[in-house]
């Protein structure tokens, strides 16, 4: 299966579950989960929200940021990947003055 998100419109999303500033995004969708390039702007962040049925993984292509899950702060930039477990909580903060891209993976398990 080909997924070509040169296809797939991008959405700017504003204070994207609770959090500041606006994430643009491009979204594939199925019943296993998603697949999301993604793109936190400067001052952003994802609010704090939980995974109840799923995994949701953020591997880091640039920028500088922080993830919060489950109360453990964790520093982001190219190459790590941040992952909150199902049951668990989490928000992402981009803290640096570029945009934090990332690749986001959403497994429902």
């Amino acid at each position: 299966m080909l997924i070509d998100f040169n296809e797939i419109k991008e959405i700017t999303v504003p204070g994207m579950n609770g959090g500041t500033g606006e994430m643009s995004a491009r979204m594939y969708m199925s019943d296993a989960g998603k697949i999301i390039p993604c793109r936190i702007h400067a001052g952003g962040s994802i609010g704090m929200h939980g995974h109840e049925t799923s995994d949701d993984i953020n591997y880091i292509i640039s920028g500088n940021g922080k993830a919060v899950c489950d109360g453990k702060e964790e520093n982001l930039s190219a190459g790590t990947c941040h992952v909150c477990k199902k049951g668990s909580e989490h928000s992402i903060l981009n803290t640096g003055d570029e945009d934090l891209v990332m690749l986001t993976i959403v497994v429902e398990r």
